[in-house]
C-alpha cells in the first residue's frame, strides 16, 4: 500500500519562505514522479511543481517559476518543494501526489495520479 505524508507546513508572512517534502511509503518501481497541488477553499486543486525523484526531470508552473524549486530523492523516496517569496493569495492546503506508470514525465493534471497525501496547510498572511 502506498502512503503520501507531506511535512513541513505553517503560518508565514508575505514574502517568507518554507520547505515541505513528501515521503512516499511503500513505493513501487513504477511509482517515478510526484507533484505539488496546492488546493484554495472552493476551488480546484492547481499543479505548481513536479518532478522525477531522481531529480532529472522537474517542471514548473508559471506563476511559480523562478520562487518555487523541487527536487527529488530517489534513495529516501521524498519529494522536496522550496517555495521562496510566498504570497498571501498562496495560503492553501498542499497536496503532494504520486504518479505509478513508470514514466519520466512530469503530468499537471491532477486526475493522472495514482495516490495523495493528507495535504498540509500553508497560510501566509498579508
Amino acid at each position: 500500500q502506498v502512503q503520501l505524508v507531506e511535512s513541513g507546513g505553517g503560518l508565514l508572512q508575505d514574502g517568507d519562505s518554507l520547505s515541505l517534502s513528501c515521503a512516499v511509503l511503500g513505493r513501487t518501481f513504477t511509482s517515478t514522479t510526484a507533484s505539488w497541488f496546492p488546493q484554495v477553499p472552493g476551488k480546484a486543486r492547481e499543479f505548481v511543481a513536479g518532478a522525477s525523484y531522481n531529480g532529472g526531470v522537474t517542471h514548473y508552473a508559471s506563476s511559480v517559476r523562478g520562487r518555487f524549486t523541487i527536487s527529488g530523492d530517489d534513495a529516501k523516496s521524498t519529494v522536496y518543494l522550496q517555495a521562496n517569496n510566498l504570497k498571501h493569495e498562496e495560503t492553501a492546503v498542499y497536496y503532494c501526489a504520486d504518479r505509478s506508470q513508470n514514466l519520466q514525465t512530469v503530468n499537471t493534471q491532477e486526475d493522472r495520479y495514482d495516490y495523495w497525501g493528507q495535504g498540509t496547510q500553508v497560510t501566509v498572511s498579508s
